[in-house]
């Protein structure tokens, strides 16, 4: 059944002689505690940007947002429940959430509710299970990863690798997708280590790479585990080359990380340091609103608020079927809707396309060294 916005604000209006702006109501689930706090904390500042832009300009068909936050405290039982909150407190849209162990559970509910879901999860399996109302902001692992794997094998010419990830929805996602590219590659996996979600000690699983005879490690952990992982090889004096997916090179784990990030590298859907300058534009405004540097979390979130904004004018109305449809096979070019920083587009599956980078590690910042085309 497909849920229509409860516009609660007409009856008011009505008692007034000046016409106030009604609010529609868009909500962003995210772990704004618990282990996935350094991620879904700072996709949610890059939403909560964009929105008061939108605002400032005039809101969505003339409506002002009304964002509302629900903390899933990194719990994919409490993000199902959080999502049915926001789904009963009137949502239109919803955002969120990041880590993909949360997304394949709650994206149930908003499913069965027709309310659109714009995620910012990775996972292959979740555009995977022919759901009608998930769409991405961020590339699948299974689209990133054949543009690593490739350069690990024809640009630093590794043959054997050492493979470390997160024993979770995220990790195993990314896990499959990599093993599957790199066999059809001839790579061969010298080491297998899985790891636990919020593990702290990374000692054992550095030395067992180290000592495994990998001519490169391809580690695929979320953002502070990615650090405390660069951290104990630095320690380790591990020399081998570390590469990952977007996360490991992200600004988040650098910033953890410090120094022991440096070297390491990897390919990435979005970077601040990308050669564009709507992203460069977004990520200055970000710094100077939060303190702190936009990460790919941050923008992901930010372009999710604003697609909201063009597809609901593109159907010229609130309306969560239409909403869905157009999405599918969308593409929407950054000249003439600049909040999406890059021209990007979505399959029948609400899998996303666009441009993306290869990225090193240089001085605690990232450095793009190569734009590779969409795919």
């Amino acid at each position: 059944m497909i849920r229509k916005l409860a516009m609660t604000t007409v009856a008011s209006m009505a008692l007034t002689s000046t016409a106030a702006m009604a609010d529609v109501v868009i909500a962003d689930v995210a772990e704004l505690s618990g282990a996935g706090a350094a991620a879904g904390a700072v996709w949610h500042d890059g939403v909560k940007m964009a929105v008061e832009e939108i605002n400032a300009a005039g809101g969505i068909l003339g409506e002002k947002i009304d964002l509302k936050e629900y903390d899933s405290q990194t719990d994919p039982q409490n993000s199902r429940a959080m999502v049915q909150k926001a789904i009963d407190d009137g949502a239109y849209v919803l955002l969120g959430t990041v880590y993909s162990s949360s997304t394949v559970v709650n994206m149930l509910v908003a499913q069965q509710n027709g309310v659109p879901q714009i995620t910012g999860s990775e996972s292959p399996t979740i555009t995977a299970k022919g759901n009608p109302y998930i769409f991405r902001t961020a590339f699948g692992a299974q689209k990133g990863l054949p543009k690593l794997v490739s350069y690990l094998k024809d640009g630093i010419g590794a043959k054997k690798i050492a493979v470390v990830w997160a024993n979770t929805e995220f990790g195993k996602g990314g896990y499959d997708a990599f093993m599957k590219i790199a066999a059809e590659q001839g790579l061969e996996i010298v080491a297998d280590v899985p790891t636990e979600q919020a593990q702290v000690d990374f000692a054992s699983d550095v030395a067992k790479v180290k000592g495994s005879g990998a001519d490169a490690i391809f580690v695929y952990l979320t953002e502070e585990e990615s650090a405390r992982f660069l951290i104990e090889a630095d320690k380790q004096g591990v020399e081998l080359p570390l590469a990952g997916d977007t996360v490991l090179v992200s600004q988040k784990v650098i910033d953890l990380a410090g120094g022991a990030a440096n070297g390491a590298f990897g390919h990435v859907g979005l970077s601040a340091e990308a050669p564009v300058d709507a992203i460069k534009e977004m990520a200055g405004k970000f710094q100077a609103k939060y303190g702190y540097g936009a990460d790919h979390n941050a923008i992901k979130g930010y372009i999710g608020a604003y697609v909201i904004k063009y597809v609901t004018e593109q159907i010229g109305e609130f309306n969560q079927e239409k909403f869905a449809e157009t999405m599918h096979g969308l593409c929407l070019d950054a000249a003439t809707h600049p909040g999406v920083l890059m021209d990007v587009c979505w399959d029948d599956t609400g899998e996303m396309s666009r441009e993306s980078f290869l990225v090193e590690v240089v001085d605690n910042a990232q450095q793009i060294s190569k734009t590779l085309p969409a795919n």
